[in-house]
């Protein structure tokens, strides 16, 4: 079992729900808060930004590529800038989460972010799939001595094998996924969960990144210990990640259910129940 801000996550321990907020905020943070605000709304644990220092994570060949955005036909470059928080950001989005008790992270793309994130002491990191083969980040991240998630889309067992060599099995959830956005149901592989599970001999949650709810709540069923889903306040919005994000209701009723199939699981031991009994009394007769 493993603890995130003194909160247990692991096999027979409510799920932990983290509510993706990214790079959904497009730069704003008025919304970033209202995002905060439906994730609490709706029961989340936590909830999760996104943090790249641009210089080092933007390719030189995509930099002046250009792109219609809400601020015009900008570089590539430029827009990664707009819509990443800086300092005084982060200390409104720290301040703000400990106003309303909700636990927030990270996922750091680069060593220095997370040098940056490190100075809000959050109680875990996040490693984003595409970072899954960065000895470099996985080594610097795990220095910072918190528990670590890591998602493990777009990769192979190899890969997967190598980073966990390099982790270490103590204090890491591996996250499965798959990087499309948003994901094709025939793409999911739920069945993986129970296979990382066995392989790794760690807990396994989810990343979803499909656009409706059963497949996150079949997950749960199957064993994941931590599920993460993007939010938005409007998937019609602009941006990279709305289209594959769950709004306030979804987020609520998957967050519902989810709940409801953790009461349902049971301790899997077959008894009589004690609300059973009238009812054998009345329908079952010996001759």
């Amino acid at each position: 079992m493993i603890k995130i801000k003194n909160i247990a996550v692991g096999d027979g321990q409510p799920c932990f729900i983290t509510g993706e907020i990214g790079i959904n905020h497009n730069g704003d943070i008025a919304l970033a808060k209202k995002l905060i605000d439906v994730a609490e709304a709706a029961g989340c644990t936590a909830v999760k930004f996104q943090k790249r220092t641009s210089e080092l994570c933007v390719p030189t060949a995509q930099r002046q590529l250009m792109r219609e955005t809400p601020w015009g036909y900008i570089s590539y470059m430029e827009y990664r800038e707009r819509v990443e928080f800086g300092p005084a950001e982060y200390d409104e989005v720290d301040r703000y989460c400990r106003e309303v008790g909700i636990v927030w992270f990270a996922s750091c793309w680069d060593t220095p972010s997370v040098d940056f994130i490190e100075h809000y002491d959050v109680p875990c990191y996040k490693i984003a799939s595409p970072c899954l083969t960065d000895d470099r980040l996985l080594r610097h991240t795990r220095a910072m001595g918190k528990p670590i998630l890591l998602s493990t889309g777009m990769s192979t067992l190899e890969e997967i094998d190598h980073a966990v060599e390099i982790l270490g099995d103590n204090n890491l959830i591996l996250l499965h996924a798959v990087s499309t956005y948003p994901a094709n149901y025939d793409e999911l592989n739920l069945r993986a969960i129970a296979m990382l599970r066995d392989r790794y001999k760690v807990p396994v949650g989810y990343s979803g990144h499909e656009t409706g709810l059963a497949s996150t709540v079949a997950a749960v069923a199957l064993g994941a210990c931590v599920v993460e889903r993007h939010l938005t306040t409007d998937r019609a919005l602009w941006g990279s990640d709305h289209a594959a994000s769950l709004e306030p209701s979804g987020i609520t009723r998957l967050i519902r259910d989810i709940r409801l199939v953790e009461t349902s699981l049971g301790d899997g031991k077959k008894r009589v129940i004690e609300r059973e009994m009238p009812i054998i009394a009345r329908l079952r007769h010996k001759d």
